[in-house]
């Protein structure tokens, strides 16, 4: 009997990711030089090519299709409308659906982030868009959208950097964790420089 692999969308909270993925790789020698993959205080992925979280899920690994559904990330900036027009851009060619909302320097976080994170991943829920969602994120406030996620059968995998950010009470809510630690500094070593697309 075939395992039936299930659908799958990934959906990060690039901010959070940043902020943690920069003190990361600080504290561990590495340093993030700007690319396609990092704008210092925008943006930041994985320096592998075709380098995504599911694919490193662990023993759920097994219950995804080979390719999301739909890949979104989720960040805000500060200045002109060229500059956010410009992260869209990156980010597009990263294969992320963009959603890149503009933030005053007086911001710390612009809500907007977090809002539509959390619309998206409850619609897509009840238009029976995916069977499981793949969030990328560490904030405790994420929790009663997983717990409610849950309650409309849905399963909810959590990956993010376990001892940097990565709030207790959304860890325990959410089906299956992966700690991404090892693979975000195995990914931007200098000796994967060559790999950056």
């Amino acid at each position: 009997m075939s395992v039936v692999e299930r659908r799958w969308m990934l959906f990060v909270d690039g901010e959070n990711f940043t902020i943690r993925g920069q003190a990361v790789a600080e504290r561990n020698g590495i340093t993030l030089a700007e690319n396609c993959l990092f704008k210092r205080d925008k943006f930041l992925w994985f320096s592998s090519p075709g380098g995504t979280v599911p694919d490193r899920m662990g023993p759920a690994q097994h219950l995804l299709e080979p390719f999301a559904i739909r890949k979104t990330y989720y960040t805000s900036v500060t200045g002109s409308e060229e500059v956010i027009s410009g992260i869209r851009q990156q980010l597009r060619k990263l294969v992320f659906d963009p959603q890149v909302f503009k933030k005053t320097r007086s911001e710390e976080k612009a809500k907007g982030v977090d809002i539509a994170l959390t619309k998206d991943m409850l619609c897509h829920a009840f238009r029976q868009n995916y069977d499981i969602a793949v969030l990328v994120a560490g904030d405790g406030d994420y929790v009663p959208l997983v717990e409610e996620l849950k309650r409309l059968g849905k399963r909810v995998h959590i990956a993010f950097f376990e001892n940097d950010g990565m709030n207790p009470e959304l860890k325990l809510a959410c089906d299956a964790f992966q700690d991404i630690t090892p693979f975000f500094i195995a990914s931007w070593k200098p000796a994967t420089t060559a790999n950056i697309i």
